[in-house]
C-alpha cells in the first residue's frame, strides 16, 4: 500500500508514544488536512476527532492491516530501547520549549544513538541520528528555526555565540537520573548555509566494559590478556574513526584496575569516568598535549598510562619512552591492519630496535553489526557474494541474511560487536622488527594468527553476521 518513503516532515506531525497509541502513520499533509493510516482493529472515529482537537487539523483516517501498520511503525517510530525510562519522543512543534535540546539528547540516549546531527542546506535542515554505526534521519526544521537551536547549543556548551566564521568545540552535562550522568560533546563547523553541529553521547557508565563481551575469540583474547598484563612494554590497537578502540581500552583498564596499580591516562575526550584510575582530559589550547602530558606521568609513579592516540612522531617518541622505563602504555593507532603498526611507527622514526624491544601486542579491530536472533534467514550460499580477491578459508553451504522483525525495526540487525586481529610479538617476530624485516606473512601463519577477514568469515559460519555486513574487511584482505 506504501509505495514510497514517506517524508520526514510528515512523520514528525505524532510523536512516538502518539503513534503507537493510536496505531496511526501519517501519509500526507494538506493546509488543513491530515491523512493517517489506522489499524483496523483499532479504527474508531472517535479517534479522527481525538486527534483533530490535538493537532488542530481536520483527520482522515484510511484502514490498514494491523501486522502491515506495526511493521512500518517500527522503521518510523523506534521505542525506547531502555524500557524503564520514559520515552520522549517529541514533534518539532515543541522546538520553541526550553527543553527541546535536553528532550532531543535523552532521546538519542534512550535509542541508543552515538551521535546527533544538526545539518542545514538552502530552504531546511534536519536531524540525524547514528543508532548501530548508520545515521537516520529523525527531524526535518524549517530553515528559520535552526539558527535559534544552534544558538542554544552554544550556551549550554558556553561557546561564544557570536562566532559563525570559525570551527567551535564544546561541552555539555547532563544528569540524566540520580545515577547517570551524561556528557556531550560539542562540534561547531561553518558550512555553505549555516552551521552544521554534532553532538557526541559519551555516557559515563562504565559498568557494562567486559573484555569477554567484546567478541575477542578465545585464543586472541588469551593472547591479549597475557600482552596487557606484563609489567611493561607498549600495546597498540589500530582501526578507522568509529571501530571501538577506545570501548577495548577502556574494558582492558577496567580489568587492570586494582587497589594496587596506579593507572593514568590522557584522553580527548573522556568518554567513561572510571572510578580508581586518574583521567586527565587533553586540552592543546593551553599546551597540554600528549607528549608534554606523557613527560609529565613519568613524575607520578605510574604503573599503566594509558594514551588515547598515538598522532605523531613526538607521542609515539614519549610512549616508547614510557615503555622502555617499566611502564606499561595502552594506546591507539591509525592503520589498516596489525601489522601495518610496526611499518607506522618506524614511518614516524621509531627506530626498529626500540620497537622490538617494546612491543608486546599489535591489535586491529573494526565493529560490525550483528544480525537479529529473531528473524535472520538462512540462504543457500553463492560465493560469488564474495569479494573477488578473498579466498574462504573453506566452503560454507549456507548463510544468514537480514530480515527484519519488529524487535530490530525492520532493519534485520540488532547490536554491534568487534571484530579483532591479535598478534602477540614473541623472540622471533622481535628479531624481523629489529632487523627492519616487515614481511613475517609465513611467521603469523606458523603461530596460527587469525586475520581481520578470518575472524569476519568465522562470524559468517556461526551465523552472528551477513556477508554483507562483512564485505568491506573481506575486500581489504
Amino acid at each position: 500500500m506504501i509505495q514510497e518513503k514517506i517524508a520526514t516532515e510528515i512523520i514528525q506531525i505524532i510523536n512516538t508514544q502518539q503513534a503507537w497509541h493510536y496505531e496511526i502513520l501519517p501519509y500526507q499533509k494538506t493546509e488543513n488536512e491530515l491523512c493517517f493510516y489506522i489499524s483496523e482493529e483499532n479504527y474508531d472515529p472517535a479517534i479522527a476527532e481525538e486527534l483533530e482537537v490535538l493537532l488542530g487539523y481536520s483527520v482522515i483516517l484510511t484502514k490498514m492491516d494491523r501486522d502491515f501498520l506495526q511493521k512500518i511503525l517500527s522503521q518510523y517510530y523506534r521505542k525506547s530501547e531502555n524500557r524503564n525510562i520514559q520515552s520522549q519522543n517529541i514533534s518539532w512543534q515543541e522546538e520553541q520549549t526550553k527543553s527541546f535540546l535536553i528532550t532531543l539528547i535523552t532521546e538519542a540516549k534512550q535509542l541508543g544513538s552515538s551521535d546527533i546531527h544538526l545539518e542545514a542546506f538552502e530552504n531546511r535542515a534536519r536531524i540525524r541520528m547514528r543508532i548501530d554505526g548508520k545515521l537516520v534521519e529523525r527531524y526535518m526544521l524549517e530553515k528559520s528555526n535552526y539558527p535559534s537551536l544552534v544558538n542554544k547549543i552554544k550556551i549550554q556548551s558556553n561557546l561564544d555565540i557570536s562566532e559563525k566564521r570559525l570551527p567551535q568545540d564544546g561541552r555539555i552535562f547532563i544528569q540524566l537520573n540520580e545515577k547517570e550522568k551524561l556528557d556531550v560533546r560539542v562540534s561547531i563547523l561553518p558550512t555553505l548555509h549555516g552551521e552544521k553541529v554534532v553532538l557526541r553521547l559519551l555516557s559515563n557508565d562504565s559498568s557494562n566494559l567486559d573484555l569477554k563481551k567484546l567478541g575477542l575469540a578465545e585464543k586472541d583474547l588469551k593472547n591479549y590478556l597475557e600482552s596487557v598484563q606484563r609489567p611493561n612494554g607498549i600495546v597498540l590497537i589500530s582501526g578507522p574513526t568509529g571501530s571501538g578502540k577506545t570501548t577495548t581500552l577502556y574494558a582492558t583498564l577496567q580489568d587492570l584496575n586494582k587497589s594496587t596499580t596506579n593507572i593514568i591516562t590522557i584522553e580527548d575526550p573522556i568518554e567513561y569516568t572510571l572510578e580508581g584510575i586518574n583521567q586527565v582530559q587533553l586540552r592543546e589550547n593551553i599546551g597540554l598535549d600528549f607528549p608534554s602530558a606523557m613527560r609529565t606521568f613519568l613524575r607520578q609513579d605510574p604503573d599503566v598510562i594509558m594514551v588515547g592516540e598515538i598522532r605523531d612522531q613526538a607521542t609515539a617518541a614519549m610512549a616508547i619512552r614510557a615503555s622502555l622505563t617499566g611502564h606499561l602504555v595502552l594506546s591507539t593507532i591509525h592503520t589498516n591492519s596489525a601489522w601495518g603498526i610496526v611499518a607506522r611507527l618506524i614511518d614516524m622514526g621509531i627506530p626498529s630496535y626500540l620497537l622490538a624491544d617494546t612491543l608486546n601486542a599489535t591489535i586491529a579491530q573494526r565493529l560490525v553489526r550483528k544480525l537479529c536472533v529473531d528473524c535472520k534467514k538462512r540462504e543457500t550460499l553463492d560465493e560469488d557474494l564474495f569479494p573477488r580477491r578473498f579466498k574462504a578459508p573453506k566452503k560454507l553451504d549456507f548463510h544468514y541474511v537480514a530480515e527484519g522483525c519488529s524487535q530490530c525495526f525492520f532493519t534485520g540487525y540488532k547490536g554491534r560487536l568487534a571484530v579483532y586481529e591479535v598478534i602477540p610479538i614473541d623472540y622471533e617476530l622481535s628479531k624481523n622488527i629489529k632487523a627492519s624485516n616487515l614481511d613475517v606473512e609465513d611467521l603469523l601463519k606458523e603461530r596460527d594468527i587469525q586475520s581481520l577477514s578470518h575472524n569476519a568469515f568465522a562470524l559468517i559460519e556461526e551465523g552472528v553476521t551477513s556477508i554483507e555486513e562483512i564485505y568491506p574487511i573481506l575486500a581489504s584482505s
